[in-house]
């Protein structure tokens, strides 16, 4: 529901504030915006020559019956037609030119903030509004500025020169066109204002839409095994109805507000005609005025109308931007020290000193935790759902910070580090593998220059990738789908292995690792997992605690806090709580095999 609040909001129809930010990304842009707005002059200009050039030709040329001047007239108009089509085009061209630049900027700055941005933001943001604010909320801008900045300055100026040409032939009959322009600027405000309502409902049924249409996708398999595809199909037309409803009601506004501009712009010719007919009769007034002032009434209200649809462009961009720089003022981020610390030789010992932490204040999941791992040992920590073990892995990667207490990386504090280069030495192996849309290879190297094509066959060999990967079609350069659809949880985990390896890290951890493959499998994994271990400092979390008896040593995790410490044996022979894990897992095991 925060979401769909969230983008509802429309905020003013124009924000200096934030219009100034806008404009800062067209700053390195501004030599696009003079030439623009020096193009848009001469475009502005000579749609107004034509009704003048038309005046001539009545009254001086055809009038007159001179031909030879009438041609001229005529190749005069042509050549106009011609010279504003090309300028139109570079206008076009360099605005939109303009747009694409001002948008790749902006995306790309969002994009990279994002990257930087803490876990903790993604905790408590929905994905799929964070993905809307780099993709639909820029798109919004794209309009405002390869259209609708510099473009104001098009129906402005168009506006300034019929103004200019119509005063300089007849200030009388200038004044009779402009009479009805009081009900029309008083229509405009109405338009906007409920305009402005429209949208707002058209927003707030769409947030329920895109909503709606995220989570029942997401939750697809859950639909279709109770067989709820009707009920949820009924649901869906009702959202889906009424955005169409908010749709036609904003459409409404528009088939009113259009027809009642060109019932005005009719009402000024009529009026120009009745005057001005008046005054040709009486001959104060050529026939060639008149009929350039009913031209240039009718082009009179085509910018007017064209403005107006530019206010719903600045509208939405003030929306989207509002939302865009939002995200962009968040600043939940693990924050490097000013001076970091260098890591020069790493050896890979971590201590953990009276560690407490929280990822909601003041309700701690690591309560005073302290141990130590030597470099090359083999750590495992073990416990209940919720005990803190993965919270342990979090705030050594500095995915989140710690409240109190300290923890070293070969002596030095991990928070006077550079968050980059700690995590450079460290590789993790989760129970959940993400796989990356691309091929093998690339999901093994991650596209680091660094990692050669014979070192990403070779930490397949070791982890024992290599032969299910020979056998694909395309061996390492085989494609893979997103999030690793073609792929079982055991080929994916046997990648993330390799991928590990191909990074070699002084620090490994393996987090629930096996837990989500089969026995085949998980003895292939083990057979790796020495190899992989060798040599390294590792931590490994694990729910098996078959595969962590000749770990160095073995944490005991219950509710935040380090209960046991020791060697498998001498924790058994403690009979506490890992020798009640271990006669449960055990008993269940039994269980297994007779069932």
């Amino acid at each position: 529901m925060t979401e769909n609040r969230e983008d509802e909001i429309l905020g003013k129809a124009y924000d200096s504030n934030l219009m100034k930010r806008l404009l800062s990304y067209v700053k390195p842009y501004a030599r696009y915006v003079v030439f623009a707005i020096l193009l848009n002059i001469v475009v502005a200009a000579l749609g107004p020559v034509r009704p003048y050039l038309t005046k001539i030709a009545i009254d001086d040329y055809i009038v007159e019956s001179n031909f030879n001047g009438l041609l001229l007239i005529g190749l005069l108009l042509v050549a106009s037609l011609i010279f504003q089509a090309v300028i139109q085009y570079f206008l076009t061209y360099y605005t939109q030119l303009m747009g694409q630049k001002i948008i790749y900027d902006l995306r790309t700055k969002l994009f990279n903030h994002i990257q930087k941005l803490a876990l903790r933001f993604f905790d408590r943001t929905p994905i799929g509004r964070t993905v809307t604010r780099v993709t639909n909320d820029i798109e919004s801008l794209n309009e405002l500025f390869s259209s609708g900045i510099v473009m104001v300055f098009s129906d402005i100026f168009i506006i300034l020169w019929i103004l200019v040409f119509m005063f300089f032939m007849s200030w009388e009959l200038s004044l009779v066109a402009l009479s009805v322009l009081p009900v029309l600027v008083y229509a405009t405000f109405l338009f906007r204002r409920k305009v402005r309502d429209a949208y707002r409902d058209v927003r707030k049924h769409l947030a329920r839409l895109n909503s709606y249409m995220q989570e029942h996708i997401g939750g697809m398999n859950v639909v279709q095994i109770f067989t709820k595809e009707n009920e949820e199909l009924q649901k869906f037309s009702k959202i889906n109805t009424d955005h169409k409803q908010a749709n036609i009601n904003s459409i409404f506004y528009y088939a009113v507000f259009y027809p009642f501009v060109e019932i005005l712009s009719s009402a000024a010719v009529a009026l120009i005609i009745w005057y001005g007919g008046g005054n040709v009769i009486q001959g104060t007034l050529t026939i060639g005025v008149l009929f350039a002032f009913i031209q240039y009434t009718e082009m009179f209200f085509r910018p007017v109308r064209d403005l107006s649809e530019k206010y719903n462009i600045m509208q939405t961009a003030m929306a989207s931007s509002e939302r865009i720089f939002k995200l962009f003022d968040d600043n939940t981020m693990i924050q490097n020290p000013e001076h970091p610390e260098r890591l020069n030789k790493v050896k890979g010992k971590i201590e953990f000193q009276n560690v407490w932490f929280a990822y909601n204040p003041e309700e701690y999941v690591l309560k005073d935790v302290s141990f130590k791992i030597n470099p090359g040992e083999t750590v495992a920590i073990v416990g209940h759902t919720g005990a803190g073990k993965t919270s342990i892995i979090n705030i050594l990667t500095r995915f989140y910070d710690i409240q109190k207490g300290s923890i070293l990386f070969d002596g030095l504090n991990i928070a006077a580090l550079d968050k980059r280069e700690l995590r450079k030495h460290i590789s993790i192996v989760l129970q959940d593998v993400y796989l990356f849309a691309g091929t093998i290879k690339t999901n093994i190297s991650l596209n680091s220059p660094d990692i050669s094509e014979e070192r990403i066959v070779e930490a397949a060999r070791t982890v024992g990738a290599y032969d299910f990967i020979s056998k694909l079609s395309d061996g390492f350069d085989s494609e893979v789908k997103e999030k690793g659809a073609t792929l079982s949880v055991g080929q994916k985990q046997l990648i993330s292995f390799a991928r590990a390896l191909a990074y070699d890290p002084k620090i490994l951890i393996l987090d629930e690792a096996t837990s989500s493959v089969d026995t085949e499998t998980e003895k292939l994994i083990q057979q790796a997992i020495l190899k992989l271990l060798k040599g390294r400092t590792s931590i490994v979390i694990a729910h098996r605690l078959s595969t962590i008896q000749n770990s160095d040593k073995i944490i005991v995790m219950h509710k935040g806090e380090i209960k046991e410490m020791g060697t498998h044996r001498e924790l058994l022979a403690k009979r506490d709580i890992y020798f009640k894990l271990y006669q449960l897992q055990y008993k269940d095991q039994e269980i297994t095999k007779t069932a």
